[in-house]
């Protein structure tokens, strides 16, 4: 397997990394590349399914309307039959696991990066050997099996959602949310538990 750059592993780690740093460069031009080509073709061009695998490293089952938008790419894992609806963003500094049988509306955005709250760090510090940079780090981002996301909902660094969850259009998503509930807001917040009365059929 091949090693990861110094400031990828960083940037996986949890670590403040130099989002500028040429090989991140590298590996993200790639990615809005094989996003943009994606995005571009219509949605039965088999050569969708072959950009996907560049793209990801892999892919399974689904579908992905487009356009789509991977900041990284191969930082990003999907499960089984997956569907993302139109205008799909995934901001995968950090890790973002996605289970088996998930849906996202229009409009999902998720997002694993963050910056200094302090101005002036935000604004450039100095790595060990007196460089400047914009310091980023980012935190992971899990969707279990089966959940389903509204249109127009983004999750924010650090999140997991639940197995079997449903996430309300709109939403913004700043906590974890657990299994087997609505949740809808901005914060998000769990509306109620799902039950066998939310059966349509019988």
């Amino acid at each position: 397997m091949t090693k990861r750059p110094i400031e990828e592993e960083k940037a996986l780690s949890g670590q403040a990394f130099n989002p500028g740093d040429p090989e991140l460069v590298t590996i993200k031009k790639k990615s809005h590349e094989l996003s943009a080509e994606y995005s571009s073709l219509a949605e039965d061009n088999p050569r969708r399914s072959a950009i996907l695998k560049e793209l990801l490293g892999q892919w399974d089952t689904g579908f992905m309307q487009g356009p789509i938008f991977f900041h990284y790419g191969i930082h990003t894992r999907i499960g089984k039959n997956f569907f993302a609806n139109y205008d799909l963003t995934i901001q995968d500094d950090g890790a973002v696991t996605i289970g088996d049988n998930v849906m996202f509306g229009p409009k999902t955005t998720i997002v694993t990066p963050n910056h200094p709250l302090v101005a002036s760090e935000r604004n450039g510090v100095k790595d060990a050997r007196g460089n400047q940079f914009k310091p980023c780090f980012a935190n992971p981002v899990t969707i279990k099996d089966n959940v389903w996301l509204g249109a127009s909902v983004t999750i924010c660094p650090g999140v997991t959602i639940g197995e079997n969850s449903v996430i309300g259009a709109g939403s913004v998503v700043t906590k974890s949310i657990p299994e087997n509930v609505v949740a809808a807001g901005n914060p998000c917040r769990v509306i109620r538990t799902i039950t066998e009365a939310d059966r349509l059929f019988q």
